[in-house]
């Protein structure tokens, strides 16, 4: 529970749209303050006043300032740039959840009907005025599906796979039951599902457990002909080990929206591999106007000492 105080002072943090998140902050004026800083020098000024900080990629250097600070609110479902030695044990982080599933199944499912679609192909043809009458389109339904990662973003892209009469595998710390997939490993069962798939899809978070969880032997254990798709984080793939695959026609291809290091350097083999598709993190975009429901809805709670929602469990990292 959290005392309640006469004034709490909130900083707003991001570093490119602070004021559009800032502007949607609904509370009593004469209960919060509200800061803005899109820069490291800004937040600086203000940090050793702040109680409540609202923020996407705060800068870790300056918590070392934030004697007051007790609660953090991310900007994202993904939160393991703010879970950092920095961070104070007394900190209480929440994240965002239930925002980015919908937006990630139609990027899933675009990209992978993309694919069965011939889309490129046909686009090719078009451009030289070639009637291209022999190559024709694959179905997606009935094609097999593994999630790696079923939470909310892994079950509303399971659902609309399902929608697509699609067979929906899964992938999961626990191993539980989910509703419209048809069958969920454990992570010691990560290769069998692999084994199955078509597509397989990341979601999971990043975390010490799952840093390099697709690597060489995982490639190894998917069809030569599947696809990845990654919509979670960069290093929890050996981009290494990816690339190798590959090259050597071991892998139909990768549609990858994330990466180890961001943006993906210019000189970097993935952009020119023709059966991989780059995109830069957008297939699950932090917009403010969806976020902050969660975080005024946090903020009143916090307020009135009611405990908050969608707090992260630090030692899992999610």
């Amino acid at each position: 529970m959290y005392p309640e105080m006469a004034r709490r002072v909130v900083l707003v943090y991001h570093p490119d749209e602070a004021e559009d998140y800032a502007r949607l902050v609904r509370v009593p004026r004469s209960r919060v303050a509200v800061h803005v800083a899109s820069k490291p020098e800004d937040a600086a000024a203000v940090i050793r006043e702040v109680d409540v900080l609202y923020a996407w990629k705060f800068p870790p250097h300056l918590y070392r300032d934030a004697t007051r600070l007790s609660w953090l609110q991310a900007m994202a479902a993904g939160v393991e740039w703010a879970l950092v030695p920095e961070l104070p044990p007394r900190v209480t982080v929440t994240r965002a959840p239930g925002i980015f599933g919908p937006w990630m199944a139609e990027y899933v499912l675009g990209w992978a009907l993309w694919g069965t679609q011939r889309m490129r192909e046909y686009l090719d043809a078009q451009g030289e005025r070639r009637w291209l009458g022999t190559t024709m389109p694959h179905r997606l339904g009935r094609r097999t599906m593994t999630i790696v990662g079923l939470g909310d973003i892994g079950r509303t892209i399971a659902r609309a796979a399902r929608a697509l009469d699609m067979r929906v595998l899964g992938v999961s710390r626990s191993g539980r039951r989910v509703p419209g997939v048809d069958r969920v490993w454990r992570l010691a069962g990560l290769r069998r599902a692999l084994g199955q798939a078509d597509f397989v899809v990341l979601t999971v978070p990043l975390t010490a457990e799952t840093r390099g969880l697709i690597d060489a032997g995982a490639l190894a254990a998917m069809r030569p002909s599947a696809w990845l798709i990654n919509v979670a984080r960069g290093p929890i793939v050996d981009e290494t080990a990816l690339i190798r695959a590959l090259s050597e026609g071991r892998l139909g291809g990768a549609v990858l929206d994330v990466f180890s290091n961001e943006p993906l350097p210019a000189n970097h083999p993935l952009w020119g591999m023709t059966n991989v598709v780059v995109t830069p993190h957008v297939s699950g975009p932090s917009t403010p106007d969806e976020i902050a429901p969660v975080f005024n809805d946090n903020l009143a709670r916090y307020l009135s000492g009611r405990r908050l929602r969608h707090v992260v469990d630090r030692r899992r990292g999610y």
